[in-house]
């Protein structure tokens, strides 16, 4: 049967900034109709899956997700990386082109997509490198990449350390009206670093990345986007100084964006406390008030979107001295739950965390998601606000496990996902619903 009809609902809808009780109906993978009395007289012939009061919203969608394929499949593959995704309610994700190889010509960009429609999860984008081989010296076909179906450019967990470069990046980009993703990272200043500046640190002899390092390149790209008319955006915003310095200039008419972690969301520096190096990411987490700041932005929206910066490593990789093991986290899982904190707190409607996850990404990357608009695509989830659960390790779907929050105490899961309205993941249970 290719109707579906979810009822019992609770719709958020991000893009209307709407949150009421309901059914909505899927028609070969599309969103036909949703409305309080829909289907309740019964004259609807379709497959019916009772929300039992459940949330149901538009499926998230992730700015950044690091896949370890090609090159690195036993972090994570296509396929490990797209259950961990569609497990934790994100049903489009763009995956970073530091892979080995880089993802910097079309062939690499057609590779993605070939992948993912094997799988048939999560919907999988690709970013193309601003630069060749990630070296930050000459700049990329972004012509020739965007055919080839790259959602946007990025040099991914490398900064464009050259400002001549990124000037080019920023000046051809507009032409083709590219989405430039930057890493606030000056990175003489980052070199060698592995904290956050302070007491912490200096009591664990570990080398810093100073927090300055943040806002002196993301002042020079404002410029430079300033001056070359061209879009920017910011990932992974970690520090007071560097909020304040976007708010001015996108008060200015600057076209810039930006994003933070979960991570830096929800922890700061005393994580790294005994040498933990399962909370050793890039950039560091930084100090409780850069946290709250972070937080704040969230809110008022000058940060415009959450993403997971899912970085898998394997064991090997983190069970190391601090200053060896490498940076990164996995957050498909628990990007949402963190995120639910806000609401919990009464910071945020739902269906304003929703458009920081879903509506807002989704645009940014040029994507049809994010919205029950009818004739969207049916990428749904329902989600329990409420359902308290403890993060362990061994029931993460991801290939590799280097979550920050092992054994913490997490509020609402995700417990359906649709992808064009076919059923690819429930919470305890076998996908039943299949549509044709």
């Amino acid at each position: 049967m290719s109707r579906l009809l979810i009822a019992n609902a609770r719709l958020v809808d991000p893009a209307a900034g709407t949150e009421t009780p309901g059914a909505l109906l899927v028609e070969h993978g599309k969103i036909a109709a949703h409305g309080p009395t829909l289907g309740q007289d019964g004259s609807i012939d379709a497959e019916r899956l009772d929300a039992g009061g459940l949330v149901l919203a538009p499926g998230l969608v992730d700015l950044r997700v690091q896949l370890g394929e090609p090159g690195a499949e036993h972090k994570e593959s296509f396929a490990s990386g797209a259950l961990a995704a569609v497990a934790g309610g994100v049903t489009s994700f763009a995956c970073l082109p530091g892979t080995q190889p880089p993802i910097d010509d079309p062939s690499m960009v057609e590779f993605v997509a070939r992948r993912a429609r094997r799988v048939r999860l999560a919907k999988v984008y690709p970013y193309a490198a601003i630069t060749k081989g990630l070296k930050g010296q000459e700049l990329a076909e972004f012509g020739l990449l965007r055919e080839a179906g790259a959602v946007g450019f990025t040099d991914g967990h490398l900064a464009v350390a050259s400002a001549r470069i990124m000037r080019r990046a920023l000046s051809y980009g507009r032409l083709v009206d590219a989405f430039l993703m930057q890493h606030p990272e000056e990175p003489d200043l980052a070199r060698g670093g592995v904290a956050n500046p302070g007491p912490i640190a200096a009591r664990l002899g570990l080398a810093s990345i100073p927090r300055e390092a943040e806002v002196i390149l993301i002042e020079r790209d404002l410029r430079l986007a300033k001056a070359t008319g061209g879009r920017i955006h910011f990932s992974r915003i970690t520090t007071a100084e560097a909020v304040e310095a976007i708010r001015r200039a996108k008060a200015e008419g600057v076209r810039v964006t930006c994003d933070c972690t979960p991570h830096h969301l929800a922890l700061n520096e005393l994580e790294v406390e005994g040498y933990r190096t399962f909370a050793k990411v890039s950039p560091p987490l930084r100090a409780e008030a850069d946290r709250r700041a972070i937080e704040a932005a969230v809110v008022d929206g000058t940060i415009d979107a959450i993403a997971s910066d899912h970085r898998p490593q394997d064991q090997d990789s983190k069970r190391l001295p601090f200053a060896s093991a490498e940076f990164g986290v996995v957050g498909l899982e628990t990007l949402l739950p963190i995120a639910l904190r806000l609401v919990a707190d009464g910071r945020m409607s739902l269906a304003e965390l929703f458009v920081r996850l879903s509506t807002t990404p989704a645009r940014l990357l040029g994507i049809e998601a994010g919205t029950l608009a009818i004739g969207a695509p049916a990428d749904l989830i329902l989600l329990d606000p409420d359902r308290p659960w403890k993060v362990a390790e061994r029931d993460l779907h991801s290939a590799s496990k280097n979550t920050a929050f092992e054994g913490r105490l997490m509020m609402g899961r995700v417990e359906t996902t649709l992808v064009d309205g076919r059923v690819v993941f429930r919470r305890g249970g076998p996908i039943s619903t299949r549509l044709d």
